[in-house]
């Protein structure tokens, strides 16, 4: 399964619902679900590469991913540096409420579905619903731990480390809203997005592909991967999911504003 789905309308909650789903969305009522699901004031299609947000340019709107991925991206010359990747759930550039404008370009990978909020909606957020508010944070600080451990695996794994790590991130974060890939993870990345993830080359990008695939851990073709043993990919990545605050046991402190 991919981070497409046809059957959102079938959902209470078509735009948000996976909104920190499989981390706090149980703990937010539904009173606080149909809020956040009312925030949402345009929904865009948008085509594969489409630039959502450019770097430098100041926001009065964030933007949910209802469908898709989306590439954070960095140019400096003729290099293109992917420092983050975004899926179904996630408000992309929630940060951009308190900076205005992000040091980073909103890219989308392959056909996306995003919805949008302004600021002045937000706003209203800090003042009418503080539980709400908490769990947006929760999400802008979700962002910066993901955005830690790249640059600890940059740092500590070899190419193909860095490749089964990705895609152990991605299997389990689309595992936490409901889009499990038991056998293959889909996705639109070309090998040159791998080597800019992982800050190789392509050449070196196809090295570690072809590695994977020599050594049985999974094979990735125009860039699903097809795995037969997740855990044994986990294990080869060195992926511990913690950093990813999924286990269920955080609560919303209600007194906390």
């Amino acid at each position: 399964m991919d981070a497409i789905r046809g059957d959102i309308r079938s959902s209470p909650f078509p735009l948000t619902g996976d909104f920190l789903a499989g981390r706090l969305r149980d703990q937010l009522d539904r009173d606080d679900l149909q809020y956040i699901e009312d925030l949402i004031e345009t929904v865009q299609d948008h085509g594969d590469g489409a630039r959502l947000l450019e770097r430098g340019t100041v926001t009065d709107r964030s933007t949910m991913l209802i469908e898709g991925f989306v590439f954070r991206t960095i140019e400096s010359g003729d290099r293109r540096y992917i420092v983050g990747v975004q899926v179904p759930g996630d408000f992309v550039d929630l940060h951009g409420f308190a900076l205005k404008r992000l040091d980073h370009s909103i890219v989308a990978a392959g056909p996306v579905k995003v919805g949008t909020v302004s600021h002045g909606s937000l706003r209203k957020v800090m003042h009418e619903r503080p539980n709400v508010a908490r769990a947006m944070w929760f999400g802008t600080l979700l962002d910066a731990a993901i955005h830690r451990k790249w640059i600890q695996i940059l740092e500590q794994l070899d190419a193909p480390k860095r490749i089964a790590h990705l895609y152990a991130e991605l299997q389990t974060r689309l595992e936490m809203v409901g889009r499990d890939a038991p056998r293959a993870l889909r996705t639109p990345f070309t090998q040159l997005d791998l080597a800019d993830m992982c800050g190789v080359s392509a050449i070196h990008a196809n090295r570690a592909v072809g590695k994977l695939r020599d050594l049985g851990i999974g094979e990735i073709r125009r860039g699903d991967l097809f795995c037969e043993d997740w855990d044994r990919l986990r294990r080869y990545a060195r992926f511990d999911p913690d950093y990813l605050y999924g286990d269920g046991s955080l609560k919303l402190d209600k007194g906390w504003y």
